[in-house]
């Protein structure tokens, strides 16, 4: 789709103006339509602990006045790690020189290559979500091959990702463990998620009879937290995948290598293009019903 002339301020957000990360609503431009862009009406957006962040400032980078909301702006296969660095869905420079507005508006202007085909029988309440903090898990998950049924799988936190990393861990027939320091979230990861067992990080019994009983752990958690206290709970070559956002990460390199428990550990910075096959298979399954 292609259009010419300037930009008009006919796009309607909610936007942060300071670090209070109060939102309210902004109108703004988008981009002109080039002729490799598609302009698409947003009717759903995902929530992401991102937005907290940037709309609070809590890196120091944020421009103001900064409209949130991750719509999958970015992914074709390994294209995000491209060198030249990469154009996210907000407080980013776009190709144009303006400055990236997110998904908490009515419409977004994007390269055709990054935009996907929602199925039919998806309802888009609940494909924002699984765009969002579902292919965050999803990607990992596949590209680790926790897909795998039979084996083990620990997710440390039960916010919006650890949602969904327990969701697809059982849709894909794995033995799933829930970590959380608030014994509150056991109901919710046993009865309504389906988790097979829940563990109280903070209990030194609970966690020790998890020694040597998992293939893989998505850490999940954004707030800071140790994470050499699941390394032990790891089998030989397992492995840990972060997709949280903590502000640091600190790891004793003896954890990971010593002994039998020799593992690897992975930093998830961002999705990729299977957000394809990730809702071909939503298709086959029920996540967020």
């Amino acid at each position: 789709m292609s259009s010419g002339g300037e930009m008009k301020e006919d796009c309607h957000g909610w936007a942060a103006r300071d670090p209070s990360g109060l939102l309210s609503p902004y109108k703004f431009g988008r981009r002109v339509v080039g002729s490799d862009d598609v302009s698409l009406k947003i009717t759903h957006c995902g929530v992401c602990f991102a937005d907290v962040i940037w709309t609070k400032n809590k890196h120091g980078d944020s421009k103001y006045p900064l409209v949130p909301g991750d719509c999958e702006y970015c992914g074709m296969d390994m294209d995000i790690y491209c060198s030249k660095g990469a154009v996210f869905t907000f407080n980013c420079i776009d190709a144009d020189g303006t400055v990236t507005r997110g998904g908490y508006s009515s419409y977004i202007v994007v390269h055709e290559r990054y935009c996907f085909r929602i199925p039919n029988d998806l309802p888009l309440a609940l494909a924002a979500p699984l765009l969002c903090a579902g292919i965050t898990v999803y990607s990992p998950m596949i590209r680790h091959k926790m897909n795998q049924p039979g084996e083990s799988l620990g997710v440390i936190g039960l916010g919006g990702l650890g949602h969904l990393a327990v969701k697809f861990g059982k849709a894909f027939g794995l033995s799933v463990t829930v970590f959380s320091t608030s014994i509150s979230k056991k109901d919710e990861a046993l009865n309504k998620l389906g988790a097979d067992s829940f563990v109280i990080s903070s209990d030194e019994e609970q966690m020790k009879a998890m020694t040597n009983s998992l293939n893989f752990i998505i850490d999940s958690a954004s707030g800071d937290h140790p994470i050499d206290q699941y390394m032990s709970l790891l089998k030989t070559s397992g492995s840990f995948v972060l997709v949280g956002f903590p502000s640091e990460i600190k790891v004793n390199p003896i954890s990971l290598i010593m002994g039998m428990y020799f593992h690897h550990i992975v930093f998830e910075k961002l999705k990729t293009r299977e957000n394809n096959r990730h809702c071909d298979f939503l298709r086959k399954v029920t996540i967020c019903r």
